[in-house]
C-alpha cells in the first residue's frame, strides 16, 4: 500500500535498520562466496555508485567503505538519506530483479574497497547458491516493503482526481507493481501544492513526477516505459522458450514452473502481476493457505518466485496477435515481435456489465469491478451497492 501525499511527514527513515529481514547480518563464509561472484573496486568519498535513471546497477558489496543511499531532491522535498550501509553489507532491493531502472542514489561516505556483481553474475549466484539467493531474495522483498513506507516514496508522486479513471489505472498500475510512490488528490491542499509547485494545469493530469521528469496526461504503458518495466527484450538471445500471457495466479504459476527448470520465460500481462486475485481483499480456498491469504499478497510472493528463477515480467503489455511461419511469434501493440518456441495463454476472465447507458463512461469512476484499498478510498464518503450474489460479492461486501 502507498501512502497519500499528507502521511509521509513525520516517519522515522532511520528506524529501518533495525528490521533484519531488510538488513541480514552475512557471516564471514556467507561474505566470502558472496564477493567470489563480483569484482573489487577501490571507492573515494563523494563517488556514486548509481543513481536515478541508470537502466541496471550492479548489487554491490561493502568491504571497509560506508554507503549512503539517497532521495533525491523532488519538486516539493529536499534531499534526504534514507539509510546508510557499513561494511560487510550488500546494496540493492527488488528492482534487481524487475528491471525497474534506478529511482534511488547510493554515495560514498567513507572511503575503502566495494565488490561490484554484474547482472550476468548476480543471475548467476541466484542460480547456483541456495542459501544466499534465499537471503538476498527476502531482503529486496523486505527492502521494498519499507522503501513504501519511508521517504523514498516521494521518487515518484502521482496526483490527479480521486473519480476519474484514468487516474485509477495509474494508481493500479503503482500498486500492482509494488512501486513506491505517493498518491496526492488533486482536490486536497497537498494536491493543489503540488500541483502549483510543478506548474500543472486540471489538463495536465493525471501527472506522475519523478526528480527528472514529469509525465503529463501519464498512462500505465508511459509510466512503465519511463521506469524500465516494459518489455526490452531478453538479453540471452533473440528468442525465448516460454511466452506466459497473463500474469494472474495461473501464469504466474507457469512462470514459476518454467523458469525453475531453466527455461527462458517471459510473462506478460495488459495491467499488471495479479489478475483477478490481486482484486480480492481476502482469499481462503487458495490450496495451501488455509487460513486464507490477501490477493495482494499472494500475488506479490508468487511474482518474487517468478523472478527469483529469471522470469522476465513485462507489464502492462497487451499481445494482439499471433504468427505462425517459421517459428511461432507473439506480437505486441507497438508490433514488436517475440519469437518463442512455446506459448502458454492463461488471460483470465473478463468482467460482465449491467446492460446501462453510460456505463463505460463511469468505469473506474465511479464503477468498479473490484474492493481494494483504492476503490474504498474513493467511496469511503459516500453509500456503496455491490452487485452480485458470488463469493466475490461477498468478499467485497465484507471488505467494505
Amino acid at each position: 500500500m502507498a501512502l497519500k501525499g499528507d502521511e509521509v511527514a513525520g516517519i522515522e527513515s532511520e528506524s529501518v535498520v533495525t528490521n533484519p529481514v531488510a538488513f541480514p547480518r552475512l557471516s564471514d563464509a556467507q561474505l566470502k562466496r558472496l564477493r567470489s561472484y563480483g569484482t573489487p573496486q577501490t571507492v573515494e568519498v563523494g563517488d556514486v555508485l548509481y543513481g536515478p535513471g541508470d537502466g541496471t546497477y550492479d548489487l554491490i558489496v561493502t568491504d571497509d567503505a560506508t554507503v549512503e543511499i539517497v532521495q533525491p531532491a523532488t519538486h516539493d522535498g529536499p534531499e534526504e538519506t534514507l539509510v546508510t550501509f557499513g561494511p560487510g553489507s550488500f546494496l540493492g532491493e527488488l528492482n534487481m530483479l524487475t528491471g525497474q531502472a534506478v529511482y534511488l542514489l547510493a554515495r560514498v561516505v567513507d572511503e575503502g574497497r566495494v565488490h561490484r556483481i554484474a547482472p550476468a553474475r548476480f543471475r548467476q549466484l541466484m542460480a547456483e547458491d541456495t542459501e544466499l539467493s534465499d537471503i538476498l531474495l527476502e531482503a529486496f522483498r523486505a527492502r521494498r516493503e519499507v522503501l513504501t513506507h519511508t521517504s523514498a516514496s516521494r521518487g515518484l508522486e502521482l496526483v490527479g482526481s480521486a473519480m476519474d479513471s484514468a487516474s485509477l489505472a495509474l494508481r493500479t498500475y503503482a500498486a500492482r507493481r509494488r512501486l513506491p510512490h505517493l498518491w496526492f488528490d488533486a482536490d486536497s491542499v497537498a494536491g493543489q501544492s503540488l500541483i502549483a509547485a510543478a506548474s500543472l494545469t486540471t489538463s495536465d493530469l493525471p501527472a506522475a513526477l519523478m526528480p527528472d521528469r514529469v509525465l503529463t496526461r501519464a498512462t500505465p504503458g508511459e509510466l512503465a516505459e519511463t521506469l524500465g518495466l516494459s518489455y526490452r527484450g531478453i538479453d540471452t538471445g533473440d528468442s525465448v522458450d516460454v511466452t506466459v500471457v497473463g500474469a494472474g495466479p495461473a501464469g504466474l504459476a507457469a512462470a514459476v514452473y518454467a523458469s525453475s527448470e531453466g527455461l527462458t520465460t517471459v510473462l506478460l500481462d495488459s495491467v499488471g502481476p495479479g489478475g483477478q486475485a490481486a482484486t480480492s481483499s481476502r482469499i481462503e480456498n487458495y490450496l495451501g493457505f488455509p487460513s486464507g491469504i490477501s490477493g495482494a499478497e499472494l500475488t506479490e510472493r508468487a511474482e518474487a518466485q517468478a523472478l527469483k528463477f529469471g522470469t522476465r515480467l513485462s507489464a502492462p503489455c497487451e499481445i494482439v496477435a499471433l504468427e505462425c511461419d517459421e517459428h511461432l511469434r507473439a506480437v505486441l501493440a507497438d508490433r514488436t515481435d517475440i519469437p518463442t518456441r512455446a506459448l502458454i495463454v492463461a488471460s483470465g476472465a473478463r468482467y460482465r456489465s449491467l446492460t446501462l447507458e453510460r456505463w463505460d463512461e463511469f468505469v473506474g469512476a465511479g464503477i468498479f469491478h473490484a474492493a481494494t484499498e483504492l476503490e474504498a478510498r474513493s467511496c469511503a464518503d459516500g453509500p456503496v451497492t455491490v452487485v452480485g450474489g458470488g463469493n466475490g460479492a461477498g468478499q467485497a461486501a465484507l471488505f467494505l
